[in-house]
């Protein structure tokens, strides 16, 4: 991916960092007060941004009011991530494993699964959990297909398929790029985490998601052919530094839980949710874009997800999330956790994109020049 432009002083101090050389970083540690210093016989040779860097963020942190919704830290956050994906253009391998660079992530990743937590017991409400010292799969599944069933406010996808101008649609797909560019990526970080019933089960949906062995169907590509019949660039991160914090956050959120062993509950949660309010909503998509004339090469990527989520929520709910808390009853929790947080964040990037069109605006940080 092409690096971003800052989004503040953090944001500028990483991106500042990341065009140096990465150097020998084994044995960096933090001295408090001071940020990261290096352990005996080590070397770093950007030790001194790497302390500037955690500085910045430190301040940022005290400073802002709302995590989620804080564009450099966002961004920041984003850009770390991104180390363990595709990576970034002109940066070298060597920052993915820099404990300079870790620390500050953890650094981040703290307040960030703090404010995503709060915001989903919000989002929970009254959930009526499975009363059994041992649950069933089935009875995990019929939590979160309750929790899916329930009315978030106002619908997107409706508002898409009968309201949606043009550019509106093509302001939903920079939303959707940030993710579905990269679809399926974060949550086979979970793989490996898991065995036996879930692991099977995973690894099932995501041979789906990546096309079954054919890269012409794999679903990010189907996403990047529906941006070209739109005129649009489909090369992965082409338009973040178009988004907002909000489209950040909800594919930093993935990340987080894909990343972390110990939130593997919560990224089988979070797929699970993500296939069970799949499928109506891609109906509609697809029908928003059928209204503007646009023809199957287009709307293909949604059309697909009707039919492979309405199978994938079953696999999902029962066998992936339901098989782990059978095996781990104690992960009940971090699988409502991922399930509920991911509901949080969309709906409030729902709300943010629809009170943008209906009061004329747009949804994005700027407006998109015509020949992007």
């Amino acid at each position: 991916m092409k690096i971003p432009e800052a989004r503040g002083p953090a944001s500028a101090a990483l991106l500042g960092l990341l065009a140096r050389e990465a150097g020998t970083t084994l044995g960096a540690r933090t001295t408090p007060g001071n940020g990261p210093t290096l352990g005996a016989g080590a070397t770093l040779t950007a030790d001194a941004p790497v302390a500037a860097l955690h500085r910045e963020v430190t301040r940022q942190l005290a400073a802002t009011p709302d995590i989620i919704g804080d564009d450099d830290l966002q961004l920041t956050l984003f850009c770390l991530y991104e180390l363990y994906y595709s990576g970034l253009e002109g940066v070298s391998d060597e920052w993915e494993w820099a404990p300079g660079l870790i620390q500050i992530r953890q650094l981040l990743e703290k307040p960030f699964e703090a404010a995503l937590r709060e915001a989903a017991r919000e989002a929970a409400g009254e959930l009526e959990l499975p009363t059994a010292p041992h649950p069933t799969s089935d009875a995990v599944a019929d939590v979160l297909f309750d929790l899916a069933a329930r009315d978030t406010g106002p619908s997107l996808s409706r508002y898409v398929a009968k309201k949606a101008s043009l550019d509106q649609l093509k302001e939903f797909l920079i939303h959707k790029s940030i993710y579905q560019l990269k679809e399926a990526d974060p949550h086979t970080f979970a793989i490996p985490r898991l065995s036996g019933r879930p692991k099977a089960a995973l690894v099932e949906i995501q041979a789906d998601e990546y096309g079954g062995g054919r890269p012409e169907r794999m679903h990010s590509a189907l996403f990047a052919r529906t941006m070209r019949g739109l005129g649009m660039a489909d090369d992965y991160g082409a338009y973040v530094d178009f988004v907002p914090a909000l489209s950040l956050a909800a594919v930093n959120l993935m990340s987080l839980f894909g990343l972390n062993r110990r939130l593997r509950g919560a990224i089988t949660g979070h797929l699970a949710i993500y296939e069970m309010t799949s499928s109506q909503p891609n109906r509609f998509y697809g029908n928003g874009f059928r209204r503007h004339g646009f023809d199957a090469a287009v709307t293909h990527y949604f059309d697909e997800h009707v039919e492979a989520d309405a199978v994938h929520e079953q696999i999902a709910g029962r066998d992936l999330a339901g098989g782990l808390v059978e095996a781990e009853p104690g992960l009940l929790g971090d699988v409502l956790f991922g399930a509920t947080a991911v509901m949080a964040v969309d709906g409030r990037l729902s709300a943010h994109i629809l009170q943008s069109w209906e009061n004329g605006t747009t949804s994005l940080r700027a407006a998109v020049p015509a020949a992007a």
